[in-house]
């Protein structure tokens, strides 16, 4: 059932005895409000999931950073243990480690992780949409951090939250800035279903042109289809040149090298967020500095990880790998390391991938003899050029495009925080000129 907002207005707060009576007269009309004020809480607990009666499952980590969207689900039958109901509309936030910043609205009926709240704006003091946006900003999450509870995975009380207040807008002006949030957030959704359809023409070249080649009327039929007459078929092994292990150096927050690991592949391609470092002697770093061309396939983590692979491609910066990953250095004279980097990124050829991996209890692995025993068609030099300049034009625009998103995402930051920090600012001024004429 929703915790209403109480008209008690000495709440207990967290930093102090009581809250007092807010000050309702603001600059502009904007009031200080209680969160309580602002948002029910819905605590409606599902004992068991598999009896819920509803087919969607949202945790945690199926909610994007920044991102009001839920772009990923999961089932009932995929968890056990208490979870929440939540309904189309209600805001899903994560309450534990809300660093993370995760604040999304549903748009089904089902069930979320009790590591969130589930909320639901006050028609009364908000406006149809401002509160989800408010919640993106640093006004809030800066106070969201301040009240969290813990060390290890840090945890916020609805009772704290409730008690924090916060300078909000008049109703007429929350809806102007809804609509402008709106259609930055209408921008961004553009951009990713272009994103998207890239990804998806990218993907289906990818298995035409790998396969087939580019205007092949003659084909041969070796053991894993049909082939263009002039490729061959080849074991992975017998195209490389070496295979190595990556670094079992304890990797640290700082230091003099940065050692790129699993979660540094994406998407066929090495990228260098939340990197960390190690220190090495002459010897080591001479054996495992990576250079451009290298491939990194990560051979050992959960099946969904096992098998990632990306081509380094980095001008600048001295990199070295870790122990979990092994680096593929092509033979030039049969192959294009882009070129066995798309092959390997196949969807066919990343589940014979995982179907090779021997499965622990907690892990996969994939051994550097069963990698090599993957089949791979080879098209002659000249023929993988052109396939190659295809698949990076659309890379390229794929690159363009996400660009310009993180641009409009940057904008909505800078306007969201901007339109709800004015408020604060002119309080501010106003504030200190008064202490000046006492």
């Amino acid at each position: 059932m929703p915790d209403h907002p109480s008209t008690d207005l000495s709440t207990p707060d967290k930093f102090g005895d009581v809250a007092h009576e807010p000050d309702r007269l603001s600059v502009d009309g904007w009031q200080k409000m209680r969160f309580g004020e602002l948002a029910f809480h819905i605590s409606d607990r599902v004992d068991d999931p598999k009896t819920a009666g509803v087919t969607t499952y949202v945790g945690l980590d199926h909610l994007d950073p920044g991102s009001l969207k839920i772009k990923r689900r999961g089932t009932p039958d995929d968890v056990n243990a208490t979870k929440l109901r939540v309904k189309p509309g209600q805001i899903i936030f994560g309450k534990r480690r809300a660093y993370q910043r995760k604040v999304a609205v549903a748009d089904f009926d089902g069930i979320c992780s009790a590591h969130a709240m589930v909320l639901e704006a006050n028609p009364k003091a908000t406006a149809p949409g401002f509160l989800p946006f408010f919640m993106q900003s640093d006004i809030f999450f800066d106070r969201a951090l301040a009240i969290s509870e813990g060390s290890l995975s840090p945890t916020i009380k609805w009772r704290t939250l409730a008690a924090q207040e916060f300078l909000i807008p008049p109703i007429a002006r929350q809806k102007e800035l809804v609509e402008l949030f709106q259609a930055i957030e209408d921008a961004i959704s553009a951009t990713e279903e272009s994103i998207l359809a890239a990804e998806e023409l990218k993907r289906s070249l990818m298995s035409e042109l790998l396969t087939k080649g580019v205007g092949h009327t003659k084909f041969q039929k070796p053991d894993i289809g049909r082939i263009p007459t002039p490729w061959q078929l080849m074991r992975l092994g017998d195209i490389l040149e070496d295979v190595q292990y990556g670094l079992n150096d304890q990797a640290k927050n700082s230091g003099t090298y940065p050692i790129l690991r699993m979660n540094n592949i994406s998407n066929g391609r090495i990228m260098v967020d939340d990197l960390k470092y190690v220190e090495l002697d002459d010897e080591s770093l001479k054996n495992h500095q990576l250079v451009k061309g290298d491939l990194l396939f990560n051979r050992t983590n959960s099946i969904d990880w096992v098998g990632k692979v990306g081509i380094f491609e980095l001008e600048e910066g001295i990199y070295v790998f870790a122990s979990y990953l092994l680096r593929l250095k092509v033979k030039k004279s049969l192959v294009y390391a882009r070129f066995v980097n798309y092959y390997l990124n196949l969807s066919d050829v990343q589940g014979k991938l995982k179907n090779l991996a021997t499965r622990g209890i907690s892990q996969a692995n994939i051994n550097p003899t069963s990698l090599k025993s993957i089949n791979m068609p080879i098209p002659p030099l000249e023929e993988q050029i052109r396939i190659i300049r295809v698949l990076a034009g659309i890379d390229s625009q794929i690159d363009l495009l996400s660009k310009h998103k993180d641009r409009i995402e940057a904008l909505k930051s800078k306007v969201v925080n901007g339109s709800l920090s004015n408020a604060y600012e002119l309080i501010h001024s106003e504030a200190t000129q008064n202490l000046a004429c006492v």
